[in-house]
């Protein structure tokens, strides 16, 4: 949700977000309140790699936090969205660092700051899941992981639709054509179809398979369709709408094993889709990869990418960020603190970051991660 273009290339520092915490997943960090001036940020992870209850509201024009009720569970790997009244729906996710799929759901009021559990639980249990608000008003879980029988977890293919109205679940009759976790979803046509592309699923003794398969689902038919694969599969890479029928995809984790040899470095590569014709067509690569980074909207056509990291296993969060525009990258001016699995939104003239891991593994000097509490803001 987003006004206008940035008026000037430049970050300045924004107040601490309430604690120092990361945002590993796609649809868990940050949504902008329906008024267009705030920015909730809720959940995520501690250094330890537990999930957090934290929740708090940034005011774009004060430049001030707002503490909240805390979340009534901690919650990582979860996923927020926007209803139609202005709350805010936050979904599964997970409580600790084991992975335990959460089923419960609550719903945050702007007006009040608090959060109210949901009637109903979600039918599944799931982390690592989407939201999507629906032109219906209800809103679309996909994928995610889930539990499996005799124990674990495993990428789901089932969907389920909630009904803010009566706070009930529902589950989508027609599951996706693909298991997905970590994926990403982008409504298109003011939210009369979702596109579904990219995430992993679990493969061998803890790997992971990173996909390119991608899938529609029609809010009229209540159906998936597959379309068109992305020419590289993606997971922590970013998707963000161009307009309301073309998506743009940047970068994603390294791919790991290849034809020839293994690739340590995350993808540059990106690459729009069109619902038009549901295919994919290559743009210009970013000048480096990067993985865990964040995109945001800056207007029809215009993307802001930040931040992210290369290998995240023993790696500095970057500082650098590109602006995408008629095809082409141009440079952005740079963090003044580098970091990864933040949470970030545009609103208004305004983005903003907070939080996110700034060193990991043989990068970080007093432990395997260290995290930030820090937050920055563009422009002045």
């Amino acid at each position: 949700m987003t006004t206008g273009i940035l008026a000037t290339e430049t970050w300045s520092a924004a107040p601490d977000h309430a604690v120092a915490a990361c945002w590993r997943g796609q649809h868990d960090h940050a949504v902008v309140l329906a008024a267009g001036a705030k920015v909730l940020v809720a959940g995520g992870a501690d250094a330890a790699g537990a999930g957090l209850r934290q929740s708090a509201v940034y005011d774009v024009a004060l430049n001030t936090w707002s503490p909240t009720a805390q979340l009534g569970t901690a919650r990582q790997l979860h996923a927020l969205a926007v209803l139609p009244d202005g709350a805010v729906l936050a979904t599964g996710g997970t409580s600790t660092a084991a992975g335990t799929p959460l089923t419960t759901a609550e719903v945050f009021d702007p007006a009040s700051n608090t959060w109210q559990a949901t009637a109903h639980d979600l039918v599944t249990g799931r982390f690592g899941h989407s939201a999507t608000t629906l032109s219906t008003g209800r809103v679309l879980v996909a994928g995610g992981s889930g539990p499996r029988a005799g124990g674990g977890v495993v990428a789901l293919r089932s969907a389920e639709l909630f009904n803010p109205a009566d706070g009930t679940w529902e589950a989508v009759g027609h599951d996706m054509a693909d298991a997905r976790t970590g994926h990403t979803a982008i409504p298109l046509q003011n939210g009369q179809k979702v596109l579904v592309c990219g995430g992993s699923v679990p493969v061998g003794a803890g790997g992971e398979a990173d996909l390119a398969f991608c899938e529609l689902y029609d809010t009229a038919t209540g159906t998936w369709t597959p379309t068109g694969s992305m020419a590289h599969a993606r997971a922590a890479h970013s998707a963000t709408a161009l307009t309301a029928t073309t998506v743009l995809v940047a970068g994603g984790r390294a791919p790991g094993a290849t034809g020839d040899g293994f690739d340590p470095f995350a993808r540059a590569t990106a690459e729009v889709y069109d619902l038009a014709t549901g295919t994919w067509h290559a743009v210009a690569a970013m000048p480096a990869g990067r993985a865990f980074h964040r995109a945001v909207a800056l207007g029809p056509g215009t993307v802001l990418v930040v931040g992210g990291a290369d290998h995240v296993d023993n790696e500095t969060g970057y500082r650098g960020a590109l602006r995408f525009s008629a095809g082409a990258w141009t440079p952005y001016a740079g963090l003044a603190e580098g970091r990864w699995a933040f949470a970030a939104a545009s609103s208004g003239s305004k983005v903003l970051v907070a939080g996110g891991v700034t060193r990991t593994g043989l990068a970080a000097a007093a432990g395997p991660v260290e995290l930030t509490a820090t937050a920055e803001r563009s422009g002045t």
